[in-house]
């Protein structure tokens, strides 16, 4: 039982412990002092909702219908290219960049984080059909294995989102700001234009 729980930690915690739109979008509404435990919880749940989907078997299923996410991977695309492009316009503003400058509203934080996380392609390759095939692969462990990988996700999602706060003297500076939007900006311009390349 412990021993599924630790490969369903790790193996999740593998797959979300990268520079990703979401991670990084999570990060900057954290450094900016804003609410970020509504983002956090989204973030978090939706993880789970996937890991359930993936462990139950249902990746199994989309991929018998790729056509589901070129769409996704289209509409994803454009989203993350006209983010990318406002972090790189962010960038050549540096006067503004300070912590808890230009907070976004709760609102569209929320919907952003939505956005981002349902909308990435990559998400439902990584966490519903890969983790969910190797979730499969442990048979009746299944379940414990996923229950590790959500435990994981919240774990990242709640160190990023509340731990981003103990880096604001780091980004007193609007230099750092500048340097974070502009890997903010190649970051989600690169992975929309991949998405959009690949299924051009």
């Amino acid at each position: 039982m412990v021993t599924l729980l630790v490969a369903g930690f790790g193996t999740g915690l593998s797959l979300i412990v990268a520079i990703g739109s979401q991670n990084a979008f999570l990060l900057q509404q954290g450094l900016r002092g804003g609410t970020v435990a509504p983002l956090v919880v989204i973030c978090a749940v939706s993880d789970l909702v996937l890991i359930g989907l993936g462990v139950s078997g249902v990746g199994a299923v989309l991929k018998q219908w790729p056509t589901a996410i070129g769409v996704i991977a289209v509409g994803g695309g454009l989203f993350l290219v006209g983010y990318g492009v406002l972090a790189a316009r962010r960038a050549f503003r540096p006067s503004v960049m300070t912590v808890g400058a230009e907070r976004t509203p709760l609102r569209k934080a929320v919907l952003a984080c939505v956005a981002f996380t349902w909308l990435n392609p990559h998400v439902y390759l990584d966490t519903v059909l890969l983790l969910g095939s190797v979730a499969v692969a442990h048979g009746d462990g299944r379940w414990l294995f996923g229950l590790g990988a959500g435990v994981a996700s919240a774990v990242w999602f709640s160190a990023l989102g509340f731990g981003a706060k103990r880096l604001a003297g780091v980004f007193a500076k609007p230099v750092a700001w500048r340097v974070l939007d502009v890997v903010i900006a190649v970051t989600m311009t690169g992975l929309g234009a991949t998405m959009l390349l690949a299924h051009a």
